[in-house]
């Protein structure tokens, strides 16, 4: 059956930084923690592994979690801190920081905000696999029309997509899935994973917890505290037979 990738970027919430407003890292921290209880909570409640791919703030900060983590998941780098970046530094400091957390090898990599980072500096710091390319077209922030919509193996490493629609590219990452009514974000996902052979779609834990005090755009805010949780159980419950929910990792060794 062809592989459905649920995958979490597992940071600091700093996006209300984004939008003027001041909250400190103990705050960021809490919120991504109280929203990846619920995600966590509704993943394994359906049975389904996630590919968390984890900062090494948060790490550093709820080591327990990490060593607790059920086996069926995959543990993967975000890179150190979710606001800045330092490919010199952060991309084997997190790594090695996870690895040690948890007691496994640690092979995959995302950068925040998926902007690129050169392949040498990933495969250099050991990873085999990275999943920081969006091919979609969004003015602005994205604008890759031209990049491939499947995983390729390309200067030594394999890159793991984000899930697009067939031939209009529609993005399938986390605000499509808050903002689009369930039955569209549905029939969008089991057409690509039919069509390309694989489904891999993204979020973050904060979507879930209660943001009510922060002044975020509507449609960034859109299903928190309830509402995007019975959404996101109805969407697996509605994706099961479709394809089979692994990790990227397991996957990739499949395609070897």
């Amino acid at each position: 059956m062809n592989p459905i990738l649920i995958t979490i970027d597992v940071e600091e919430c700093d996006i209300p930084l984004e939008y003027g407003y001041t909250i400190p890292l103990e705050e960021q921290l809490a919120i991504s923690k109280e929203g990846l209880m619920h995600f966590m909570q509704i993943a394994e409640e359906a049975g389904v592994p996630v590919t968390i791919f984890c900062t090494g703030v948060y790490a550093e900060n709820n080591p327990d979690w990490i060593k607790s983590l059920n086996p069926m998941h995959e543990l993967a780098s975000h890179g150190y801190f979710h606001g800045h970046f330092d490919a010199s530094k952060d991309l084997k400091s997190s790594k090695d920081l996870l690895e040690k957390l948890s007691g496994k090898p640690v092979t995959g990599f995302r950068m925040a905000r998926m902007q690129y980072v050169e392949e040498a500096e990933i495969l250099n710091a050991g990873y085999s696999y990275h999943s920081s390319l969006n091919p979609t077209w969004i003015p602005g922030r994205y604008d890759h029309r031209d990049k491939p919509m499947k995983p390729f193996f390309e200067k030594g490493l394999w890159n793991v997509p984000a899930s697009v629609s067939p031939w209009l590219r529609i993005p399938l990452f986390w605000l499509a899935f808050k903002n689009f009514p369930l039955w569209i974000y549905t029939f969008l996902a089991k057409r690509t994973l039919r069509k390309q052979g694989f489904l891999n779609i993204y979020f973050h834990p904060w979507e879930f917890a209660d943001l009510s005090k922060y002044p975020l755009p509507a449609h960034v805010k859109r299903g928190h505290n309830g509402p995007l949780r019975d959404k996101l159980r109805s969407f697996l419950q509605q994706m099961k037979g479709e394809g089979e929910f692994t990790t990227m990792a397991k996957m990739l060794e499949n395609n070897e």
